[in-house]
């Protein structure tokens, strides 16, 4: 998995306290999965409120300190704390921060990171931090979950229900700006295996073609949904021509702590 050794090390000091009020996101928590792209240069936590991001950094910094890290602040805010975490040579930034408690699924559990987003909440926060800014990094993860968590026609449609301001189309018009990083910028990330920038810049606009195609092929009353498939316990992409009972597919909509899919309540028609 593309975590430092040293960030494996610390992530499992946090990880002894089974605590609910802070969960691991971002990049970290994206590339826990061994054949995932690059290695993250930070651990983000999350909390669902402003008031938790302040005791659960004052519990963490004195768990870090029993275990014998020095934490050095280097900013804080209301709901937001920013340190470099360190000991015998190696460190990390860690940031704490308030995020909106709206999600597609509750949070997973995971031995070593605690508790962590689930991977297709993952997917649509990166996403929308795509759409948002033009960061190589951004670009190299939102290409990773369109080729292993969920393609990229899915996650923009789901995107309308995580962000009300933005439709499946206005997002795809933001995203079609992104998509060429500069080699140098690209050169700079840590990544785990050699990234093929002109092969993932064609496979970008290949998405990007996709998505736009399902998007407008799709019933407004199922906007900012995702889709699940109850055989293969997945969230997927219908295929178009289809109805989604006759698919086996249920749309699956968000909810404060998520929500776990029910396939039971599909009716006749998918929905």
């Amino acid at each position: 998995m593309p975590l430092t050794p040293f960030q494996q090390r610390l992530l499992a000091v946090l990880a002894q306290v089974p605590v609910d009020d802070r969960y691991l996101a971002g990049g970290a928590a994206l590339h826990f999965a061994p054949q995932s792209t690059r290695y993250s240069d930070d651990l983000d936590f999350f909390h669902d409120t402003e008031a938790r991001v302040a005791t659960a950094f004052a519990r963490d910094r004195a768990l870090l300190a029993e275990a014998g890290y020095a934490v050095a602040v280097e900013l804080t805010l209301p709901g937001f704390v920013r340190a470099i975490v360190s000991q015998r040579g190696g460190s990390t930034r860690v940031d704490w921060a308030h995020d909106s408690s709206w999600r597609f699924m509750p949070l997973v559990r995971d031995p070593l990171g605690g508790w962590l987003l689930h991977p297709v909440d993952l997917a649509l926060n990166k996403l929308l931090a795509l759409a948002g800014r033009d960061e190589a990094r951004d670009f190299v993860d939102t290409l990773y979950v369109h080729q292993h968590t969920l393609a990229l026609a899915g996650l923009a449609w789901a995107a309308a229900g995580k962000d009300p301001g933005l439709t499946p189309l206005s997002l795809l018009e933001l995203l079609n700006r992104r998509g060429r990083p500069r080699p140098e910028a690209v050169a700079r990330l840590q990544m785990a295996a050699a990234f093929d920038l002109p092969g993932a810049r064609a496979a970008w606009q290949e998405a990007l073609a996709d998505a736009e195609r399902f998007c407008r092929e799709r019933p407004p009353q199922e906007l900012g949904c995702l889709y699940y498939h109850g055989d293969t316990q997945r969230f997927v992409v219908p295929a178009a021509g289809a109805s989604l009972a006759d698919q086996g597919i249920v749309p699956h909509f968000g909810a404060p702590g998520g929500v776990l899919p029910r396939v039971a309540e599909a009716g006749p028609d998918g929905g």
